[in-house]
């Protein structure tokens, strides 16, 4: 027997007088945050390079925005998932496929795109830079990776009246990449209260970037920086084979501050596997290269 609702339809009923048009409906885009680690310029061949994390943006070639710096991305077409199209525009962008690929958050705020109403969800990637080749997509003039930084600018906490706190901070965004130069401050709220707590992203300024990117931005950075910490994320930026130094530097870049080497060596022991390759022609003495461990944890 086939329920009926309250105006004595089956459910094969309403379906057939149901119009999906009656209602307004927002279109859905997939935005990229694509991050890599590369070598800086060493000053001698004997020193080891510094490592600089930095991500990919693409200069809009059309409205909005026109000429402003954006993440990767495009609207969800309808015979795909939200995953599905974050994975074509990356491999439209680098030409890969078998990259890591995480779900970040929904971005929704009213007005976040001039053009309608627009939300976004975004995916955080990491890749390795040397296995791909970079181009721009129809609707970008031109694509090109930014050295990152993100650093706090100043703090504030404000204690509730019925319990918790209200914590602001306020970051500097600075992304580089030849000679330009494009920065924002995005300000991270946590809300804790005695049953709840949050955290809302807001920019406070910006300079350069498209939409509500550096928001996006913002937000992917943290997460990189509080999973590097207890998974192996970090594994997913190095090569094939790599020495422990380089594995460090890439921490410490990330996390943007120095590590002890005894106590990182101690935390990644489980993540990485030693192999018989060495170093060579590296203008010091030959080192062990590792690889990842992929029985590690996650």
């Amino acid at each position: 027997m086939d329920l009926k609702d309250r105006d004595g339809l089956t459910e094969r009923e309403f379906l057939e007088q149901y119009r999906a048009g009656d209602f307004e409906r927002p279109s859905v885009a997939a935005d990229m945050v694509i991050f890599t680690v590369t070598d800086a310029q060493a000053d001698s061949y004997r020193k080891l390079p510094e490592k600089e994390l930095r991500m990919l943006l693409i200069r809009r070639g059309g409205h909005p925005f026109l000429g402003k710096w954006a993440l990767p991305g495009g609207f969800v077409r309808p015979n795909e998932t939200t995953e599905q199209a974050a994975a074509r525009e990356l491999r439209e962008e680098t030409g890969l496929d078998d990259v890591y690929l995480e779900q970040l958050y929904t971005f929704s705020d009213i007005g976040r795109d001039p053009r309608t109403w627009v939300m976004s969800c975004s995916y955080m990637a990491l890749i390795n830079s040397d296995q791909f080749q970079l181009k721009a997509g129809d609707d970008a003039a031109e694509a090109a990776w930014f050295k990152v930084t993100y650093r706090l600018l100043r703090e504030r906490k404000e204690l509730l009246e019925e319990g918790g706190y209200v914590k602001t901070l306020e970051y500097e965004l600075k992304l580089s990449a030849e000679e330009e130069e494009l920065t924002a401050v995005v300000a991270r709220t946590v809300t804790a209260r005695p049953t709840s707590a949050g955290t809302a992203y807001a920019i406070v300024a910006n300079d350069g970037l498209a939409f509500d990117h550096a928001k996006i931005i913002a937000c992917a950075i943290e997460r990189l920086r509080g999973k590097v910490n207890y998974t192996d994320i970090a594994l997913h930026l190095m090569p094939q084979l790599f020495t422990l130094t380089e594995l460090q530097q890439v921490y410490e870049v990330i996390l943007d501050r120095e590590l002890l080497k005894a106590a990182f060596r101690r935390k990644v022991a489980d993540l990485v596997t030693e192999t018989d390759h060495y170093t060579e022609n590296a203008g010091h003495r030959p080192s062990r290269l590792y690889r990842r461990n992929l029985e590690g944890y996650r």
